[in-house]
C-alpha cells in the first residue's frame, strides 16, 4: 500500500494543477462561467497532452493494485467462458441464425446451425476477428435474406458504432462485391430488413458528403432501398426526407418479408410513430405519435399486433388486420398491474413479455383467446419469440445464472432447455437474492435487488456496492452480473436498484424520472443507499456505487449532492455537465429525456442537479474513477475530462483518476480483452476502498 500512496500523490500533485481558463454563458438571467471549456476540443494538442497524462497518471495506480492478474483471469472466464453462448438467434431458410461468443474469439461471430440441438452442425459465416488482426472490428447488427442464402452485416472499428453494411454468402462465408456506407453510428443507430424475393434489402441511411451541412452529418436518417448487384449510387429512396432532424429508424417484417414495418422514434425520450409497407402499395403512415404504440409483430394472418401505452400507461395489446387503420384495431390484452413489455405472435397464438417492476411475467393467448400465464422462474429474466417451423423459444436467466434458450410448450405453458443453454461459468450455488423497497424523498416504493452470500449476518460489516440507471424507459431486469463476480466472490453484497426514469412500472414510471422530474431518480438511488445502511447490509465507510452512461450521470449527481454517503465511485462514459451536453451529435437526441436549456424550467431543473456545476470547493468527495473512451460518439469523452478537472481542483483528498481507452468507445462492440482490462482495473480498484478479501 506504501506504493500506492507514493503514487498517488505524485498524481494528485501533477493533476491539481489543470489550468482554469474561464468562459461565461449567460442562460436568461443567469451566468455560468466554465474554468475547463477548453478541454471539450479534443483536436487541441495541449487536450490530447493533457488527457494522456490524466491517463498515465491513472495507469500508475490501477497498475500498482494487488492480485490484478488473479483478478484478470477470473473476469476472463466470465467473460470468455469454455462453455459458448449463443444470443441472440432467429431462423431464417431453415438454418438457425446465432451471434456466438466463446474462448476462441474476441468478438461475436455469425454462425448456423441445424437445430436448437445440434451444436455439430455449427457452421461459422461471419468472423470479424478473421476480417481484422488487430480485433477492432465488430458486428453492429447482422440480418440474414428470407431465405437464408445471404447475410448483410454493419461492421464498425474501435468502439466507433460507425458501420458500413457488407454482405456475405451463407453456404461459403464470402463477401459479395457491394459495400454500402454510413447505414448505422452511435445516434440514431442503423438497421436494415430484407425484401420477400430476397433481391435486396432496405436500410437506414445517413447523409452523404454534400447533402448536408457538417454539423448535420448524423442525423436526418432515411429509408434506401439496395437491390443485390448494383451500385450503391443507385439506391432508391422510401421514406424519412419529411422525418425530423433527431429520427431514430429501426425495422419489424413478417416472417416472409411480405410485410415491413419502420419504427421511427422521435429522439430518446420514447415518442414514436410506425410505417407500413405491403405489397402493391406506397408506405404509409399506420401508428403516429399520439397512439403512443412502443412496439409492432407482424403474425402469420396478415396481420399484426401492437403495443400501445395510450390510455394504457403500462400497455396493452391490440391486434388489426394489415389493411386496417389502428382505429379498427381489436383490444386482445388490456392494462393490468404488469407492464407489457412486447408481443411475440406464435402459430399458436402470441406470447406476451411483461415486467413486474424488474422481473419477467409471461402470459399466452391460445388462438387470440383468454390469456395464460407461462411457468417461468421466480425473478428472473424472460424474453420470448418465435422461431418458424419450431414456435415459442424463450430467453431465460437471472441474477444467478447466465441464462440461455428454452423451447415453450403451449400446452403445458411450461419452457424446457435446449443446447443452447448453458451453466453459468462460475457457479454462484453459495449465493441468494432477496428483493426488497426503499422509500425515496416523496414517498415512492423502490425496488431493490441484493445478491450475496447464504446466510450473511446483517451487521453492518460488508463492503457493498449498489448500481442503477434509471432514464430512458430502461428496465434492469434480472441479469447474471458478470463483472461483479470476482467480488462476489471475496464478500462484496452487489445490490442493483429499479429507479424511476426506468421502464419498470411503465410509462408512468418513465416520466417521473425524465425532464424537470430527473432529481426523483437521485432521489430514488440516494433511499437506496440509505436502506442499505439502515438495515445494516453494510456502513458508509464500506459502500461503493458504479453506473454508466445515464448511469454515469446518476453517479455524479449522487456524489455530489451526497458526498458523505460513499466511499467510491466507479462512473462510466457519464455525463456531467448538463448545460452542454445537448451541444454534442448524440446529445441532441437526449433532449426529449433531459430537455434543454433553451426552456427556463428545463434549464432551471437541469442547472440543479447537473454534476460539473455542484463540485464544490473544499468538499471530501469520495474516491473516484471515470473511465472513458476516446471512439464514445454517444457521451462525449470531454464529459468525463471537465469533471476529472473540475473535482482534482476542489481539494478533495481521495484519488480522483481518469482511465480513457485508445480502442474503445462507449463499451458496445468492445472486445474481450478489451472488457477484461476496464473491469480488472474497476474491480481492483474497488477492492482496494472498500477492503474485500483478495482471495475468494
Amino acid at each position: 500500500m506504501l506504493r500506492i500512496a507514493i503514487v498517488l500523490g505524485a498524481a494528485c500533485s501533477l493533476l491539481a494543477q489543470t489550468p482554469k481558463k474561464p468562459v461565461t454563458d449567460t442562460y436568461g438571467k443567469v451566468k455560468v462561467t466554465d474554468d475547463y471549456r477548453w478541454l471539450e476540443n479534443f483536436d487541441d494538442p495541449a487536450v490530447k497532452q493533457w488527457a494522456d497524462a490524466q491517463n498515465a497518471a491513472a495507469r500508475s495506480f490501477l497498475e500498482a493494485l494487488p492480485d490484478r492478474d488473479v483478478l484478470s483471469r477470473e473476469l476472463r472466464q466470465v467473460f470468455q467462458p469454455a462453455k459458448a453462448r449463443y444470443f441472440p438467434i432467429e431462423q431464417r431458410g431453415g438454418k438457425i441464425f446465432a451471434m456466438k461468443s466463446d474462448q476462441q474469439h474476441q468478438h461475436q461471430i455469425v454462425v448456423t446451425l441445424g437445430s436448437l440441438d445440434d451444436l455439430a452442425s455449427e457452421r461459422t459465416v461471419l468472423d470479424p476477428d478473421a476480417i481484422d488482426a488487430q480485433h477492432l472490428t465488430e458486428i453492429d447488427f447482422a440480418v440474414p435474406s428470407v431465405d437464408g442464402r445471404y447475410l448483410a452485416a454493419s461492421l464498425s472499428t474501435g468502439g466507433s458504432e460507425s458501420g458500413d453494411v457488407h454482405v456475405y454468402e451463407t453456404a461459403t462465408g464470402k463477401a459479395l462485391p457491394e459495400a454500402i456506407a454510413r447505414v448505422n453510428y452511435a445516434t440514431a443507430g442503423g438497421g436494415l430488413v430484407w425484401n420477400a424475393d430476397n433481391s435486396g434489402f432496405y436500410y437506414t441511411r445517413y447523409p452523404r458528403d454534400g447533402e448536408r451541412a457538417a454539423a448535420d452529418m448524423h442525423f436526418y436518417q432515411q429509408v434506401y432501398f439496395h437491390r443485390l448487384g448494383d451500385k450503391p449510387e443507385n439506391d432508391t429512396y422510401e421514406i424519412g426526407k419529411d422525418f425530423p432532424r433527431i429520427a431514430e429508424i429501426a425495422f419489424a417484417a413478417s416472417s416472409d418479408s411480405r410485410y415491413i414495418g419502420a419504427s421511427v422514434a422521435f429522439g430518446d425520450g420514447g415518442d414514436h410513430e410506425y410505417w407500413l409497407l405491403a405489397p402493391g402499395r406506397p408506405w404509409r403512415l399506420l401508428a403516429s405519435a399520439a397512439d403512443e404504440v412502443k412496439q409492432i409483430a407482424f403474425g402469420y394472418k396478415k396481420d399484426v399486433y401492437l403495443v400501445s401505452k395510450r390510455g394504457a400507461p403500462r400497455g396493452k395489446v391490440l391486434h388489426m388486420d394489415v389493411a386496417e387503420t389502428i382505429d379498427q384495431a381489436t383490444p386482445i390484452v388490456s392494462e393490468s398491474a404488469a407492464v407489457i413489455a412486447s408481443v411475440a405472435p406464435t402459430k399458436d397464438g402470441p406470447l406476451v413479455n411483461e415486467l413486474a417492476g424488474g422481473p419477467s411475467e409471461v402470459q399466452f393467448l391460445p388462438g387470440d383467446g383468454n390469456p395464460l400465464k407461462v411457468h417461468v422462474p421466480p425473478v428472473s429474466s424472460v424474453d420470448c419469440g418465435n422461431l418458424d417451423g419450431i414456435g415459442g423459444i424463450c430467453y431465460v436467466g437471472s441474477y444467478l445464472d447466465t441464462g440461455g434458450y428454452f423451447r415453450f410448450d403451449p400446452k403445458s405453458r411450461k419452457l424446457t432447455p435446449t443446447a443452447l443453454h448453458n451453466p453459468p461459468p462460475v457457479p454462484l450455488d453459495g449465493f441468494v437474492m432477496t428483493r426488497r423497497f426503499a422509500v425515496s424523498k416523496d414517498g415512492t416504493k423502490v425496488p431493490l435487488n441484493i445478491i450475496h452470500r447464504k446466510g450473511m449476518a446483517l451487521d453492518g460489516s460488508h463492503p457493498t456496492l449498489l448500481t442503477g440507471y434509471g432514464g430512458y424507459d430502461v428496465s434492469l431486469p434480472p441479469a447474471y452480473l458478470a463483472q461483479f463476480v470476482p467480488l462476489l466472490e471475496r464478500g462484496v453484497v452487489i445490490a442493483e436498484a429499479n429507479l424511476r426514469g426506468g421502464g419498470e412500472y411503465g410509462e408512468d414510471w418513465h416520466r417521473q424520472g425524465m425532464l424537470t422530474k430527473k432529481q426523483n431518480v437521485f432521489d430514488d438511488f440516494a433511499a437506496c443507499a440509505r436502506y442499505l445502511v439502515k438495515r445494516k447490509y453494510t456502513q458508509t465507510s464500506k459502500l461503493a456505487i458504479v453506473g454508466g452512461s445515464n448511469g454515469g450521470l446518476l453517479m455524479g449527481a449522487a456524489f455530489t449532492q451526497h458526498p458523505e454517503m460513499f466511499h467510491a465511485v466507479v462512473s462510466m462514459v457519464g455525463i456531467y455537465d448538463m448545460l452542454r451536453v445537448e451541444l454534442s451529435p448524440n446529445g441532441a437526441f437526449n433532449v426529449t429525456e433531459f430537455g434543454t436549456v433553451k426552456e427556463a424550467d428545463q434549464f432551471k431543473a437541469l442547472y440543479a442537479y447537473s454534476p460539473y456545476h455542484h463540485v464544490k470547493d473544499g468538499t471530501q468527495y469520495p474516491a473516484i474513477l471515470l473511465t472513458t473512451g476516446d471512439n464514445d460518439a454517444r457521451v462525449d469523452p470531454m464529459q468525463s475530462r471537465k469533471m476529472a478537472a473540475r473535482l482534482q481542483a476542489s481539494g478533495t483528498r481521495q484519488p480522483v483518476l481518469l482511465r480513457t481507452s485508445s480502442t474503445a468507445g462507449h463499451g458496445i462492440g468492445s472486445s474481450i480483452d478489451d472488457n477484461v482490462a476496464l473491469w480488472t482495473d474497476i474491480d481492483a480498484f474497488l477492492l482496494k476502498e472498500l477492503g474485500g478479501g483478495l482471495q475468494p
